[in-house]
């Protein structure tokens, strides 16, 4: 049996020692007045990261729409994480990257990088690769996608449990990823997740100050603001 087909009822959801925050991923759209919607959404609520997820352009093309967001972000105190490219977030000196499972090796991300940017690894639903990426020098492992989301779809559906494995035993922290919006957070937050990454439940709104407000709630352990029902599970 590996660590993937092992019982997850001996982790019962942790203590938490710091609270649950907020992780913001891009649309694909980044360009007309999304520079204003992202300082909007950033007034709304405290915001730990934003994550820069645009595919199909170019890296010229892709760091000239970074340009504002990073400084957007700087301002405000956000880490800017690049999804994907190393060679991206080294020409932005961004704050980091978020590598997939074919996007890299951690290792050689952090020899190019250096040692105060942070590296993130998706693992999906693998507990074996969560501590293959912890081994390699992530600095966060990200489980998903918990619930159905059309921004990123996903056939790997983790436990809320290896959430709590993961708190029990690792000081890396973690991100809960996939469909998640105000009403359908609190579970992850119980069970230990460290981040909450959402795209859709906050872009998918006419306010997104709004939206992160109502996320910060949530991650307070507040019930959600009225009206938080009508945010779909898509992002």
């Amino acid at each position: 049996m590996n660590e993937d087909e092992a019982d997850l009822s001996a982790f019962p959801p942790p203590e938490r020692r710091e609270p649950c925050q907020l992780y913001l991923i891009s649309p694909q759209d980044v360009g007309g007045n999304f520079p204003d919607r992202l300082s909007a959404a950033l007034a709304g609520g405290p915001v730990a990261a934003f994550q820069l997820r645009v595919k199909g352009l170019d890296q010229h093309e892709l760091a000239r729409l970074a340009e504002p967001l990073q400084r957007i972000c700087a301002d405000a105190d956000v880490a800017f994480i690049v999804n994907d490219s190393v060679g991206l977030a080294k020409r932005l000196d961004a704050d980091g990257v978020h590598l997939g499972q074919s996007d890299g090796d951690p290792r050689e991300a952090r020899s190019i990088l250096g040692p105060s940017k942070q590296i993130g690894i998706t693992c999906h639903a693998s507990r074996h690769l969560a501590m293959e990426a912890g081994e390699a020098g992530a600095d966060y492992v990200a489980f998903g996608a918990f619930y159905p989301t059309t921004t990123k779809p996903s056939e790997h559906r983790p436990e809320l449990a290896i959430l709590s494995w993961w708190a029990a035993l690792f000081e890396i922290p973690c991100v809960a990823i996939g469909g998640i919006t105000p009403d359908n957070a609190p579970p992850l937050v119980a069970a230990g997740a460290d981040f909450i990454a959402v795209c859709n439940a906050v872009w998918g709104s006419d306010d997104p100050a709004a939206s992160v407000r109502r996320f910060d709630e949530v991650l307070r352990g507040k019930p959600a603001s009225q009206g938080a029902a009508a945010t779909t599970a898509s992002g």
